[in-house]
């Protein structure tokens, strides 16, 4: 091989061998917060979606519910409506089923 070569086929392992732990470093947290969050849920320590979501969506009149994101590391869910073209974001609080903030109109 050439002296090029070498230098530039090293670095390319080096980087696919860094690459590959580190995404599975970020799947294996990432199993782990799904994990984490879906015991708190079965503790009790979060309310079931379905109750956050029989509190909001009637609050959303004319609004479509298109679903919902849940953050484990805050234990925020944040449910989805659409209404006149505008999507509307309402952020709950999954351990006391408080609204937090409502984005758009």
């Amino acid at each position: 091989m050439s002296m090029l070569v070498k230098p530039v086929l090293c670095a390319c392992l080096s980087a696919l061998a860094l690459g590959s732990v580190g995404v599975s470093h970020a799947r294996d947290w990432q199993d782990g917060s799904q994990e984490a969050a879906s015991q708190r849920r079965q503790s009790g320590h979060n309310l079931p979606v379905r109750e956050l979501e029989r509190r909001v969506i009637p609050m959303m009149k004319g609004a479509q519910y298109l679903g919902f994101d849940f953050d484990p590391s805050s234990d925020i869910y944040t449910f989805k409506f659409l209404r006149n073209g505008s999507v509307i974001w309402v952020d709950v609080d999954g351990r006391s089923g408080r609204i937090l903030r409502q984005t758009g109109r």
